[in-house]
């Protein structure tokens, strides 16, 4: 009874940890106020003058920073978000934009970082990448949010056996268990890199 208990209770955190993971908020200072900002750059830059004045939400690697007088510009070499509006990691840049922000940003915190940025968009701005001409969207900042990179090691499924409560391992574990029941050998835990904050 004992060891029917504890697997019971090991299923339900399990569970549980499955359930809090998939709840992912976007966090305060890239909320916004628009409940859907823009955030298809691609479609942004199919015709920008139709979008100045909109709300906004991308997010990227900040490729390059420049202080100016009163304000930041961010260049970020964006990629699609989250659902908590986090850069996916591993996905190929859409564009860059240049994203302006009130006051002095260190450069040493922000090159080579990934960001995310809300605000409207003001418009579009000539520049280069390399020596390549490149037109940039452009849009204020009015808020910001830099992610960390951490690794996290993630656990294999692991076989349920309605039927073995006991102690111990579990004897069927490296067998083909009740034929069609899709018992298999433990896997090793990877680790993966994920976008935190």
């Amino acid at each position: 009874m004992a060891g029917q208990k504890k697997g019971v209770r090991g299923l339900l955190a399990g569970l549980a940890i499955a359930v809090l993971s998939g709840c992912v908020s976007v966090p305060d200072a890239i909320k916004g106020t628009s409940p859907t900002p823009q955030d298809d750059l691609v479609r942004v830059m199919s015709a920008p003058s139709l979008y100045v004045g909109q709300e906004a939400r991308f997010g990227g690697k900040v490729v390059d920073i420049q202080n100016q007088q009163g304000k930041t510009r961010l260049e970020i070499a964006a990629v699609p978000l989250d659902s908590g509006a986090r850069p996916v990691l591993g996905e190929p840049s859409v564009g860059r934009i240049f994203a302006d922000v009130n006051g002095f940003l260190d450069p040493v915190d922000f090159r080579n970082q990934l960001v995310t940025v809300v605000g409207p968009i003001t418009g579009t701005a000539d520049g280069k990448i390399g020596n390549a001409p490149y037109k940039f969207m452009v849009m204020q900042a009015n808020g910001y949010k830099r992610w960390r990179l951490t690794q996290q090691v993630m656990l294999p499924p692991q076989p349920i056996d309605p039927w073995y409560w006991g102690p111990g391992p579990h004897p069927r574990a490296w067998h083909g268990g009740y034929g069609g029941w899709g018992w298999f050998p433990p896997e090793p835990a990877r680790v993966e890199t994920v976008v935190t904050e």
